[in-house]
């Protein structure tokens, strides 16, 4: 008679209640945005866009977290090799200490040095300058979206609104269309 040679284990079921699987957070599974610079596209035309590291220390991290992080106002710096952001607001982490960190010191972004060199040579050209668009999480780290842009005029903003308006009119007529169509 030959022998059994594998063995089936069934798994026991677990006693007591399951315990409920809390959703994660959005903004720190990277699915949302932590901090958006809505501004940026009405006051500069945004021409290439650069994805960057933060260097950040932890509560600042937890804050962006919580969304208290704010990129209005800020602005990107390039300055012996090495780029900067500056005037990014994040508040105060809400279950800091003392060592809580300062609300808008210039972060150090972690790029290679052939994109650094890249930004140097587009933000030298009249008028062109660095942007940050958005901060948000990938792989549990802080990045931020950086726009090499130029400054619009009040003219340029009214015709960027125009057209905007425009569009918005020829979709409403399409979709008003098909709906007297029967679609």
């Amino acid at each position: 008679m030959a022998r059994q040679t594998s063995h089936v284990i069934v798994p026991q079921e677990k006693a007591g209640p399951q315990k409920a699987v809390r959703p994660r957070d959005p903004v720190a599974s990277g699915e949302r945005d932590a901090a958006h610079n809505r501004a940026a596209s009405h006051n500069y035309f945004l021409l290439d866009k650069f994805e960057a590291g933060v260097a950040l220390r932890g509560t600042e991290v937890k804050s962006i977290r919580e969304g208290k992080a704010n990129l209005r106002d800020s602005y990107g710096l390039i300055k012996d090799g090495e780029a900067f952001l500056l005037n990014v607001h994040i508040g105060p982490y809400s279950h800091g200490n003392i060592a809580n960190h300062d609300e808008t010191r210039t972060r150090k972004l972690l790029l290679h040095k052939e994109e650094v060199r890249k930004l140097l040579t587009k933000t030298q050209i009249k008028g062109h300058t660095l942007i940050p668009t958005r901060l948000y999480f990938r792989n549990g780290r802080v990045k931020c979206e950086l726009a090499v842009a130029k400054g619009k005029q009040d003219w340029d903003k009214r015709e960027t609104e125009r057209t905007r308006e425009a569009d918005r009119e020829a979709r409403a007529a399409i979709n008003a269309s098909k709906h007297r169509m029967g679609r």
